[in-house]
C-alpha cells in the first residue's frame, strides 16, 4: 500500500484541500452532463462512483475528523449512494497509512525515544490505518502488541476541519444548515475525545474490566508505561474484520454467537455502565472462527446523563406510547416537540415520532430478533427515506431531537447493521423494567 509522507498540517493547507475536492466534484459533473447529451438513458452511477473516489483520495490525505465523517457516513446505507459507502468503508481500517519517518518522529516526540528503542521489535509498515490512527505490529518481553499511532496534527485540526466540511457536507447529504449546526458541538467534542489517548485508555481498562463477564468477548490487555496521549499499547488480537470473517463462510450457529455477544456487550454498557462503545463499525471488532470475538478502540465513548437515559429509553418500553401525557411530556424533554409548535405541528409530529419508535424499537418488542429479516431493514430504509421527505420536517424552525441522541441513535445503527450483515438471530435482553405487558404475557406463555 502506497504510505502518505506529509501530512496537511495548517488551515490553508487543510483547506486548500477540501476546495480541490470540491474542483473535481464540479469537474465530475461538468463530464457526467456532457456525457449525458450523447447517452440520455446514462444513470449516475460512474458519477457517484468518481465523485465518491475523489472525496476520499482528499479527504484521507487530510486524516483526523474528516476521515471520520466518512467513516461515520459509511454506516449510513441509507443517506449516500452505495458507491459512496463502499469508498468511504475503507476509512474504518485501509486508510494510506503514514511514513516510517513520520511515525519514528511521532514517538520521538513523545517518548523521547525511537519505536525500536522501547520495543524488542516494532514493525515499520502498519497492519493498517483508519481515521485518526493506524496500528503497528511490535513485540517486547516475548509479548505480541499492537501499537495504535495518531497522526500528527489530527488533535489541533478538528474544530477548524469541521467548519471546512461543514459546506461540503451541506452540499454532499443535501442537509439544512440548522440541523448541522446543532450536533456540530456534540460531534466535535467526541473527536476531541478521539484524539485523547490517555483518556481512551483510562476508559478502555475500565470498560473491558467491567465487561470481561460476558460470554464470548475478548479484550486486550492495555500498557500505560508503553502509552501517551498520542501512542497506545496494548496486547495483539486476533481475528478478521466483519467483510474477511463472512468470506470464511460461518455456520449460522457461530454466526448468532458472535452476535449475541454483540447484543450483550451494548446492553450491558448502556444499562449498567451507563457509558458505551459509540463507535460499532466492523473496523473495531475481530471475529474468529470458534464464534468469540476481540472488541478494540474504545476513543469514542458516549457518557449518558440519567436524565436523558430516563427518557429514551422509557420509550422503548412501548407500554409508554398508549399513555399519551407521558408520551408527550417524553417528547418535550427529548426535544422531538418544542415549545415553538403549534397544536397542528405538536399533533403531527407526536404521531410521526411514535411510528419511528414503534419501527425502531422493534427488536425490543421481541425476546427473539432475526437481524437477518432484510424485509424489516428495507421498511427501515424505506421510512428513513419518506422522512428525509417530510416538508414539515425540512421547513421545521428547529432542528428536532437532542443532540445527546445523535451517539446513541449513532450506536444502534451501527449495532443493527453489523447484526444484519452477520445474519444474526438473538435474545434481545434488556432490563426488566422495558418488557412491556403485550412481551411479558408472550415470554409467560411460551414458558
Amino acid at each position: 500500500m502506497k504510505t502518505q509522507n506529509h501530512i496537511p498540517t495548517t488551515k490553508v493547507a487543510r483547506a486548500s484541500q477540501f476546495v480541490k475536492a470540491g474542483v473535481k466534484v464540479g469537474g465530475n459533473y461538468l463530464k457526467h452532463y456532457g456525457k449525458k447529451l450523447l447517452d440520455p438513458s446514462l444513470t449516475k452511477e460512474e458519477l457517484h462512483q468518481d465523485n465518491a473516489t475523489d472525496i476520499y483520495n482528499a479527504l484521507s490525505e487530510l486524516k483526523g475528523s474528516a476521515l471520520k465523517m466518512a467513516q461515520m457516513l459509511s454506516m449510513d446505507r441509507n443517506i449516500l449512494p452505495r458507491a459512496y459507502v463502499d469508498q468511504f468503508a475503507m476509512s474504518q481500517y485501509s486508510a494510506p497509512p503514514l511514513s516510517g519517518p513520520l511515525v519514528v518522529k511521532m514517538f520521538r516526540t513523545y517518548f523521547g525515544k525511537s519505536p525500536q528503542q522501547i520495543y524488542d521489535r516494532f514493525e515499520m509498515e502498519a497492519v493498517n490505518a483508519a481515521s485518526i490512527g493506524q496500528v503497528h505490529l511490535a513485540w517486547k518481553d516475548d509479548r505480541k502488541l499492537a501499537v495504535k499511532v495518531q497522526y500528527p496534527g489530527v488533535a489541533d485540526s478538528v474544530s477548524s476541519d469541521l467548519r471546512i466540511a461543514k459546506p461540503l457536507a451541506i452540499r454532499l447529504l443535501n442537509l439544512n444548515e440548522k440541523d448541522i449546526n446543532r450536533y456540530m458541538g456534540e460531534v466535535e467534542s467526541k473527536l476531541l475525545e478521539e484524539t485523547d489517548y490517555e483518556l481512551e485508555l483510562k476508559r478502555s481498562m475500565y470498560i473491558s474490566e467491567q465487561c470481561a463477564s460476558i460470554p464470548n468477548l475478548v479484550f486486550p490487555k492495555y500498557y500505560p508505561d508503553l502509552s501517551s496521549k498520542r501512542i497506545l499499547t496494548m496486547d495483539w488480537l486476533d481475528g478478521f474484520h466483519m467483510k474477511d470473517f463472512l468470506k470464511t463462510n460461518p455456520s449460522q450457529e457461530i454466526r448468532d454467537r458472535i452476535g449475541q455477544a454483540l447484543w450483550d456487550f451494548y446492553n450491558f454498557q448502556i444499562h449498567d455502565l451507563k457509558q458505551v462503545h459509540a463507535d460499532p463499525h466492523p473496523g473495531n471488532f475481530l471475529m474468529r472462527a470458534n464464534g468469540t470475538m476481540g472488541v478494540i478502540d474504545f476513543g469514542c465513548v458516549k457518557v449518558i446523563s440519567e436524565f436523558f437515559y430516563d427518557n429514551y429509553f422509557r420509550l422503548i418500553n412501548f407500554d409508554m406510547l398508549d399513555d399519551e401525557e407521558a408520551t408527550l411530556e417524553t417528547f418535550r424533554n427529548l426535544e422531538f416537540i418544542v415549545p415553538e409548535d403549534s397544536p397542528k405541528e405538536q399533533a403531527f409530529f407526536v404521531d410521526l415520532f411514535k411510528k419511528m419508535i414503534v419501527l425502531l424499537g422493534k427488536p425490543f418488542e421481541k425476546q427473539t430478533f432475526d437481524f437477518g429479516d432484510n424485509s424489516y431493514f428495507d421498511t427501515v430504509y424505506a421510512f428513513a427515506e419518506e422522512l428525509a421527505q417530510v416538508e414539515e420536517l425540512k421547513n421545521s424552525k428547529v432542528a428536532r431531537g437532542s443532540q445527546h441522541g445523535l451517539y446513541i441513535n449513532r450506536t444502534y445503527f451501527g449495532l443493527y447493521s453489523m447484526l444484519n450483515e452477520l445474519k444474526a438471530k438473538v435474545i434481545t435482553h434488556k432490563p426488566d423494567w422495558l418488557v412491556s405487558k403485550k412481551l411479558r404475557l408472550e415470554m409467560e406463555t411460551a414458558a
